[in-house]
C-alpha cells in the first residue's frame, strides 16, 4: 500500500510539473557563417605581414596576365615591399574566385597609426579557364573583384 501512495504522489508531481512550464523560447535566427576557405595561407618572408585592412580591389586583362590593385590601411608608416601573395589550394575552388594576402615588409620602428597603402601586382600564369575572381583577404576584412566581360 505504502508503495501505491509513493508512485502515485511521485506521478502527481511530475504531471503538475509539466503543467504550468512554458514552452522553450525560439532560437533567434543566426547570422549566416562566412563561407570556408579551401586554400591555405603560404608562409611569409621575416617580417612581411598582411595588412590591416583593404577598402578596394581591381582586377584587369593585361598583356602580360592579369593586373592586380588594392587599396587598404596598415597599422602604420613605413610598410614597404607592398605585395600579394596566392593562396595554395589542393583542388581549384568552386566558385572559381582565387584568394590572394595582401601583405607588406612591417617598418623596423615605426608611428603606430592606421595609414593608407596601395598594392599593385601581377599575375602571369593565372587559370584562364577557371579564374572568375579574386578575394583580397587582409588580417580584419576581404574584398572580392570580378572579372570583367
Amino acid at each position: 500500500m505504502r508503495k501505491m501512495l509513493v508512485a502515485a504522489g511521485f506521478a502527481a508531481l511530475v504531471g503538475v510539473a509539466g503543467c504550468d512550464s512554458k514552452p522553450p523560447p525560439a532560437p533567434e535566427a543566426a547570422a549566416p557563417a562566412a563561407p570556408k576557405s579551401t586554400a591555405r595561407m603560404q608562409q611569409f618572408y621575416a617580417g612581411q605581414d598582411q595588412i590591416e585592412s583593404v577598402e578596394s580591389g581591381s582586377i584587369s586583362l593585361g598583356p602580360n596576365g592579369l593586373n592586380l590593385e588594392a587599396k587598404g590601411v596598415a597599422a602604420g608608416a613605413g610598410y614597404v615591399n607592398a605585395g600579394f601573395m596566392r593562396r595554395i589550394y589542393a583542388a581549384p575552388p568552386k566558385d572559381g574566385v582565387y584568394e590572394m594576402d595582401v601583405v607588406a615588409d612591417k617598418p623596423a620602428a615605426g608611428a603606430a597609426g592606421p595609414t593608407p597603402i596601395e598594392v599593385k601586382g601581377a599575375w602571369e600564369a593565372y587559370p584562364k579557364e577557371r579564374l572568375k575572381g579574386i578575394r583580397f583577404m587582409t588580417k580584419t576584412n576581404s574584398v572580392v573583384a570580378m572579372l570583367p566581360g
